[in-house]
């Protein structure tokens, strides 16, 4: 799954997940930035 698909998956995932559970909204932010950060850092990881 490239990267341009997999974040507005994520961020609906996230967002059903607050409304569903908004004390966990910490959690679901810092998970989503580390994703985006991961997916966006991968390509100059993989070239060393």
């Amino acid at each position: 799954m490239e990267a341009l698909s997999a974040q507005p998956v994520a961020a609906l995932v996230i967002g059903v997940v607050i409304l569903i559970f908004p004390k966990i909204l910490n959690y679901a932010i810092a998970a989503y930035l580390i994703f985006i950060g991961v997916t966006g850092l991968w390509p100059n990881l993989m070239m060393g």
